[in-house]
């Protein structure tokens, strides 16, 4: 079975063996001119939309804490067909999250701009596994992670103190894949420092930070999966 991941269920990590496959994926093989339409549909509604270079799965095990899968790179229109077809047979999508908790416990999202294919929505910094992410073929987490968190929020995740496990939770959206890092900053400290960076930045991709300080907390435009990761974050502090 190419992907044996219960649906809405943190899990916890304890090892991770994803590897990217230099072959072409079958998916983007198969599907290339509905790819191709699509795209043409979708950057003509909004011309900001650039067709990068990403990486999709072929195949997500988990067993008994260990996370085991092989990617391929994909081009973005390639991405964009499957999350209209997700429930594609030998393809899925996963991403990484660092989630940001400062120095009280509080943690530290960001709303995206509207500009972005996110628009408005409301989740941690984070971004699709690109070929860079990968050193000697195997995924780095880390480094998909503070990329994306810098890029996006100029905070340095090597600043922080990273818990040793990783968690994820399978969703229709893609399988997300997260990590707690705790800053020693108040929350107050850390969305100032996020609100200085987009101030600086000729093309942000954020629109401001958003701090979650209780479970009860909803900001409005929460991505579906965010729920849970409040919730799992404060009934695990």
């Amino acid at each position: 079975m190419s992907f044996n991941l219960p649906p809405n269920v943190i899990l916890p990590v304890d090892e991770i063996d994803v590897r990217l496959d230099p072959a072409p994926h079958p998916f983007q093989r198969d599907n290339a001119e509905a790819i191709a339409a699509g795209w043409a549909e979708q950057s003509a509604g909004n011309p900001a939309l650039f067709d990068g270079t990403m990486v999709l799965l072929s195949t997500l095990t988990y067993d008994k804490g260990r996370l085991s899968g092989i990617c391929h790179a994909v081009r973005y229109s390639t991405f964009l067909h499957w999350r209209r077809h997700s429930d594609t047979h030998g393809a899925h999508h996963a991403f990484a999250h660092a989630m940001p908790v400062s120095g009280d416990g509080v943690l530290v999202a960001i709303r995206m701009a509207p500009h972005t294919l996110n628009a408005h929505r409301v989740y941690f910094a984070a971004g699709s596994f690109e070929p860079e992410d990968f050193v000697g073929g195997q995924v780095d987490m880390h480094r998909n992670m503070a990329r994306e968190v810098a890029e996006e929020t100029g905070l340095d995740l090597d600043a922080a103190q990273a818990e040793r496990r990783h968690h994820l939770i399978s969703t229709p959206g893609g399988v997300v894949i997260f990590r707690r890092y705790r800053f020693a900053q108040t929350a107050q400290a850390l969305a100032a420092h996020i609100r200085g960076h987009i101030a600086a930045d000729p093309d942000p991709e954020i629109s401001e930070p958003i701090v979650i300080a209780d479970a009860a907390a909803r900001p409005a435009g929460l991505m579906p999966y965010m729920p849970a990761l409040i919730d799992w974050h404060f009934s695990n502090m």
